[in-house]
């Protein structure tokens, strides 16, 4: 029987205080899925192994369907720093290497304007400990695309404004990417599947080979030997491409992340929303369960997920009504198209739920679950 510590794929790193923050702790909501305590057994049977090593998982699945979840799960697992990044279509090389930066005079700052003042400040104060984006992205709220965009007029217009002979400095601030490289972290990588630009699909491919490297303006770096990549990706989702060969045949381990099973679920949801009465959870996941899988049957673009769950069991432990409460926290988030919900209703009436959750909805039912819930509380 494996535990977490048999996990541990490098007992002997010290890892710094920094890195140390950056492991994921586990919630008590967390319960482990077949999925996370397969690929820990993989990974751990074949850390060791040479070109048998196994590095680069594929979670693909819904929204909603426990990727991110698992990928920090891991991290717990393994003791490895989580990190992530976050594809968008615009995407070029220096997202995935990172940017260089020219640190030129106070007298040239202030002849730019207000706004390229304020960015270069911030970055310039920086410890160059995170990339770029990330700087811009906490200190002025931008998000991903925005800062990669700011970022990259801002060092056209420094080039515009470069006058001949003059010298400057330059800093190089690595990527999200090129930090859980070269330092050996858990990295989540994100929808890689919108990706527009080919070469930055051929430079995550050059960097998730085995022995891979990657080339930044200042060094050749080598893959660190704890380096991990998970790649999460949704499953035919409006703006995605089907994932690139090239990069898919990097992979060694993938999973297709469906939901839990319903034991899981309703150990998670007692541990997260503290409601314990398994005979109504167990109804909910059914419900749950069975919307999902008539959605994909019937090709309905929504989905009903775990957080769809979680909200629905919340509101019902609550004293809803579970009936009118399904409409909102679930049906509606799935789809409003009124053909598409009769054919979720006439599910639920088929298998006997619509009946089940009408049962839910009597009076003393729902004061009882609101009673339950508060006694917990206190």
């Amino acid at each position: 029987m494996y535990t977490q510590e048999h996990y541990v794929l490098s007992p002997d790193r010290v890892l710094t205080d920094e890195e140390a923050k950056l492991v994921w702790r586990k919630p008590k909501s967390h319960k482990a899925s077949e999925e996370e305590e397969r690929i820990c057994k993989e990974i751990i049977r074949n850390w060791n192994r040479g070109e048998m090593k196994i590095a680069n998982i594929l979670l693909e699945g819904d929204a909603g369907s426990g990727k991110t979840q698992l990928a920090k799960a891991l991290s717990a697992n393994f003791r490895l720093p989580y990190t992530k990044v976050t594809c968008f279509a615009d995407m070029d090389k220096s997202d995935v290497v990172g940017a260089i930066l020219p640190v030129i005079s106070s007298e040239r700052v202030a002849e730019l304007s207000q706004s390229d003042q304020k960015l270069l400040h911030v970055l310039y104060e920086s410890d160059g400990f995170q990339s770029t984006t990330e700087i811009l992205q906490e200190a002025f709220g931008f998000s991903k695309e925005q800062a990669s965009i700011q970022m990259k007029q801002l060092l056209n217009r420094l080039a515009e404004q470069h006058r001949d002979n003059e010298v400057v400095e330059y800093r190089f601030y690595p990527s999200e990417i090129v930090r859980a490289y070269q330092h050996g972290y858990l990295l989540e990588i994100q929808e890689p599947t919108v990706i527009r630009d080919a070469a930055v699909l051929m430079a995550l491919n050059s960097a998730l080979e085995l022995d891979g490297s990657i080339n930044l303006p200042t060094e050749v770096i080598t893959r660190h030997p704890d380096f991990i990549a998970v790649i999460t990706t949704n499953r035919n989702y409006t703006g995605t491409r089907p994932l690139n060969e090239s990069l898919r045949d990097r992979i060694q381990h993938s999973e297709k992340m469906d939901l839990p099973s319903r034991e899981v679920m309703v150990e998670r949801a007692i541990a997260k929303i503290g409601f314990e009465d398994r005979k109504v959870l167990n109804l909910l996941a059914d419900t749950i369960i069975l919307l999902d899988k008539t959605a994909r049957v019937n090709a309905i673009k929504g989905v009903a997920g775990m957080r769809s769950f979680f909200y629905w069991a919340d509101s019902v432990a609550g004293g809803a009504s579970a009936k009118e409460s399904l409409y909102h926290k679930v049906i509606y988030k799935i789809t409003t198209d009124p053909d598409e919900i009769a054919i979720l209703e006439q599910a639920l009436q088929h298998q006997g739920l619509d009946a089940k959750l009408d049962e839910l909805d009597h009076p003393e039912t729902l004061q009882g679950n609101a009673k339950k819930k508060d006694h917990l509380k206190q």
